[in-house]
């Protein structure tokens, strides 16, 4: 009877122990459902508030992005505004110039240049008729006692070819001479300005193969005659005369430098520049590297010999190009990103007029930057290459200070 009693006891103790483990851990499970859903509150809360606050985030970014856009907007126009601005002032800049300057004594040449017939000998028999105006034109030319005083008109002809090349006019006859490029064999030629203005590119002109590569775009047509640089490698450079008639070379002749150094900073390329003006072929160059100024040479036309030689103290650093006009030197400066151009440095070989007592002519503002410009004494004009565009400016003159 003690035994079963005994197993009785030991069998309720078991299962009281038991109750109280199960309740215990029911109880914790109970204690950690309930953090768990507490922590997950907490969560829904904090994800709802982020939610909330991104909504808001948003729409200050998407009211900023507006404010920005309205403020973009009022600067493109202020800056639109500040262009017509700028070009307004250009405009009446170039007015008060031209105001500001006596006008070139006009002759029938000018008036036919007016009218947009491009071409002084286009016919031989209005060269007859026009005689007396010739002479007129000639012994003012000879005269060679002009300075520029400013620019009277722009005409922006055309867009053909190349960001940089050369465009010129022979003195002598109306034929155009198109360059495109910095090098190479041939050139293109056209019966006068008009022709050339009329054709959509270089398809319709007559192509002239030279026998060697011209040099940059300093060449010159002068006389019936083409005169280019020729540079190639491990030689010298050289001048070349080229006979347009005949089409054969005439004379060569070497080049008068230490080095193959650019005359112009902001157009490397060009070793040499030839011009023609009243008095006849000039020749720009840098001596060396070293040398800080444009050297002018005279040359004879006929054999190329070189006849004097000066150092026109005009630098050669932000130089961009340069022209010859009655025996005066006129350099035209710029800046690395391309503005406004001006003649900014004179020199005359006569020692009539100084850089000093000319005035600072500024070029209407166009494209960039001028690759070449190339003056006809007959015209009284510059033939301009401005980043592909051909340019020409009607010169004002006047006689020089000290005659």
């Amino acid at each position: 009877m003690k035994p079963v009693f005994l197993l009785l006891v030991s069998t309720f103790w078991t299962l009281t122990g038991a109750q109280y483990y199960y309740q215990g851990l029911m109880d914790y499970l109970d204690n950690r459902l309930l953090a768990i859903e507490d922590h997950m509150q907490l969560w829904h809360d904090q994800s709802r508030r982020y939610h909330i606050e991104l909504l808001d985030f948003k729409k200050l970014t998407a009211e900023a992005m507006d404010g920005l856009r309205n403020d973009h907007g009022t600067i493109l126009e202020d800056l639109t505004g500040a262009g017509v601005r700028v070009d307004r002032v250009e405009r009446e800049m170039d007015f008060v110039e031209t105001q500001t300057s006596p006008r070139a004594c006009a002759n029938k040449a000018d008036k036919v240049v007016e009218q947009e017939a491009w071409g002084l000998q286009e016919s031989r028999g209005e060269e007859e008729e026009e005689g007396e105006d010739w002479e007129e034109l000639q012994s003012r030319v000879s005269d060679c006692v002009e300075i520029i005083s400013g620019i009277r008109s722009v005409k922006i002809l055309k867009r053909v070819g190349s960001p940089k090349g050369m465009w010129t006019r022979d003195p002598r006859s109306s034929k155009v001479y198109v360059f495109n490029g910095t090098s190479g064999d041939t050139i293109h030629q056209f019966d006068s300005v008009r022709d050339f203005s009329r054709s959509p590119d270089a398809i319709g002109s007559r192509q002239i193969r030279l026998p060697s590569d011209w040099t940059s775009p300093g060449t010159a047509v002068y006389n019936g005659y083409l005169y280019y640089v020729e540079q190639e490698e491990d030689m010298d450079v050289q001048v070349v005369k080229y006979d347009l008639m005949s089409s054969s070379v005439t004379d060569i002749a070497m080049f008068p430098v230490e080095s193959q150094a650019s005359v112009y900073s902001l157009n490397p390329e060009i070793v040499a520049d030839l011009a023609a003006d009243d008095e006849g072929l000039w020749l720009l160059y840098a001596m060396s590297d070293s040398e800080p100024n444009i050297n002018l040479a005279k040359m004879d036309p006929t054999t190329l010999d070189i006849e004097q030689i000066w150092d026109t103290r005009c630098p050669r650093e932000n130089a961009e190009a340069a022209f010859v006009v009655c025996g005066t030197v006129y350099v035209v400066y710029n800046t690395r990103l391309a503005s406004r151009s001006r003649i900014q440095c004179l020199f005359d070989v006569n020692d009539m007029v100084v850089s000093e007592e000319a005035p600072l002519i500024y070029f209407p503002r166009r494209y960039g930057a001028h690759a070449s410009l190339k003056y006809n004494p007959e015209e009284k004009q510059l033939y301009g290459w401005d980043d592909g565009y051909q340019i020409i400016y009607r010169l004002t003159m006047k006689r020089k200070l000290l005659v």
